[in-house]
């Protein structure tokens, strides 16, 4: 896609190589987001913190799809999501409620990545919530989360509840709602979600079959997630492990995520 055609000039010479970079790859998340086809028409975001700063964040201009997005479109923001630069795309403060509030209490938690697939909120809509029926599921049980529905996320009083039932973790499960995950990088936001939306897939599957469901007993998901850790730790995580290889794909298939 050509972002001049839109209005949108070329930052890469305008800002920081450690900006820039983050720009990339949270571009390539949006790309990667519809790729997998679990994006919601422009209604939900992925953010991630300004190299350097604490209260700058980079997010979706608002009304561009996510597999038209480019590293140079995205849109700096303040905590508020008041616009730092000029762009011809609005931006949505609403929807950077959630990721303001878990941006503010959590510095690991570089990229926040928040989905309304169809997966994630049937199994949100569940009151047992993910069940522990696949192997998939063994990485993501470990470290998830709840969050009641207390009607579209907009207010400013339900971020201590929503960060509260985050807290340390990776994966939350929003319920009647969607999914989320934290990273320290956008690559491990991504990752986490991947694993966490396939839990749901395969669960809602499962669920249809009709069958009687075999759950993995408690010890077995204990130290298998210590086995997924063990197995990614000569590359850091399973992000740095897997980020190059699903670049290159997007190179493949459409490579100017990066202008």
């Amino acid at each position: 896609m050509n972002v001049q055609a839109l209005g949108i000039r070329s930052l890469r010479d305008t800002v920081s190589p450690d900006e820039w970079a983050v720009r990339v790859d949270l571009a390539a998340c949006y790309r990667l987001v519809a790729h997998y086809g679990w994006e919601d028409l422009v209604f939900t975001h992925i953010t991630a913190r300004v190299p350097g700063t604490e209260d700058q964040f980079l997010i979706n201009p608002y009304g561009m799809f996510f597999d038209e997005i480019t590293a140079s479109s995205l849109v700096k923001i303040d905590v508020h999501g008041n616009k730092l630069e000029d762009s011809p795309f609005p931006v949505n403060p609403a929807g950077f409620v959630i990721h303001s509030a878990i941006h503010a209490a959590r510095h690991d938690a570089r990229c926040v990545l928040h989905t309304h697939t169809l997966n994630g909120v049937a199994v949100s809509a569940q009151r047992a919530g993910l069940l522990p029926i696949s192997q998939h599921s063994i990485a993501v049980l470990a470290s998830l989360g709840y969050h009641d529905f207390e009607g579209p996320a907009l207010r400013d009083d339900e971020k201590p509840r929503l960060v509260a039932d985050l807290g340390d973790k990776t994966s939350l499960i929003l319920r009647n709602h969607g999914l989320l995950t934290v990273g320290e990088t956008v690559a491990e936001a991504f990752v986490a979600m991947y694993y966490l939306e396939a839990s749901c897939a395969i669960q809602v599957r499962a669920q249809a079959g009709g069958g009687e469901l075999v759950p993995v007993p408690k010890e077995i998901i204990e130290s298998g997630y210590a086995q997924v850790v063990e197995a990614t730790r000569p590359r850091g995580s399973r992000g740095m492990l897997v980020w190059p290889g699903l670049l290159r794909r997007l190179d493949r298939l459409d490579a100017s995520y990066r202008d």
